[in-house]
């Protein structure tokens, strides 16, 4: 239990990680039957309506009413830069890459949110730290990257556009976790996310008027498997996958928290194999190894 205690908020980051490669298989499905923007907005209101019904349980409040002035400023812009810009550049890169080569890319959040945290809140990494960063990415580059054929060189043939899109994804989420733990404080880290999300759900409101994507939205509310995978991944995003994340940034670094969330990649190796019967290279499961010893210096 004290280790627990200890490390509540790298056990939360790693419970994040894992709502988070289901939320990414999720909206990667959803995204090609239904479009990315569709997606965004009504994964958001679906998350939104799973976190009042949580907070009226525990809290006895539908909505965050008791937030600070200093909260909804902070954790609404958050939610623009992360759910608004992040998630809809993160979102189109499935599209283009698929979810696991995005997520490859999104281990940029760490160092970018490390940049961010030193230069706007003061952050600090220990060596043990860096140490783990370095491990662990170490071990996602070896379980996602590879040789097609002994003797080739390690290569990754990628859309130079899904790229981009997954480097704004990272920035996006990088930033928005450090304008997190600013609003976050001693507030509901659950209260929190509504915020949040309330933020996004206006901002892409506005996106889809400027773009006359309404239409869109109507027609993907009738598609049922394409709802059916938003929904899923709307309760393990949103709802869970946010939450937690901003319960890894109240009790640890935002360094620290998003490298532990970079496991991702890693973990979609297991349903990558269930579900779509792919095969793991020996350098696939090493890096799975290197990466949970990565993280195992946090807990040092």
């Amino acid at each position: 239990m004290n280790i627990i205690n200890n490390h509540a908020g790298e056990f939360a980051a790693l419970l994040t990680a894992f709502f988070w490669t289901i939320t990414s298989l999720s909206f990667e499905t959803a995204g090609r039957k239904i479009g990315t923007i569709a997606v965004n907005i009504l994964r958001l209101v679906i998350g939104l309506i799973f976190l009042s019904i949580y907070s009226y349980i525990r809290r006895g409040l539908i909505l965050p009413t008791d937030a600070a002035i200093d909260n909804w400023i902070w954790l609404a812009l958050s939610g623009l830069v992360g759910f608004v810009f992040g998630d809809l550049f993160l979102f189109k890169s499935y599209t283009i890459i698929g979810s696991r080569f995005s997520m490859l890319i999104m281990t940029l959040v760490p160092p970018i949110t490390a940049f961010f945290g030193f230069f706007i809140i003061g952050e600090k990494l220990t060596l043990f730290h860096a140490l783990g960063m370095l491990l662990t990415f170490t071990g996602i580059s070896m379980a996602i990257f590879g040789r097609k054929a002994k003797g080739e060189k390690l290569s990754l043939k990628l859309s130079p556009k899904g790229i981009l899109y997954a480097i704004g994804g990272a920035i996006g989420q990088a930033l928005g976790l450090v304008l997190s733990k600013l609003g976050l404080r001693d507030y509901d880290p659950f209260a929190a996310t509504q915020i949040r999300i309330i933020a996004g759900i206006a901002g892409y409101t506005a996106l889809v008027t400027i773009l006359f994507r309404w239409g869109n939205v109507s027609r993907a509310l009738r598609n049922r498997e394409g709802m059916a995978f938003t929904t899923l991944g709307a309760f393990f995003g949103p709802f869970l996958g946010v939450s937690f994340s901003l319960i890894a940034v109240k009790y640890t670094e935002a360094g620290v928290a998003s490298t532990i969330m970079a496991l991702v990649p890693v973990f979609i190796i297991v349903p990558a194999v269930v579900l779509y019967k792919e095969k793991v290279t020996l350098a696939e499961m090493t890096g799975a190894l290197v990466s949970v010893g990565g993280v195992a210096l946090f807990f040092m």
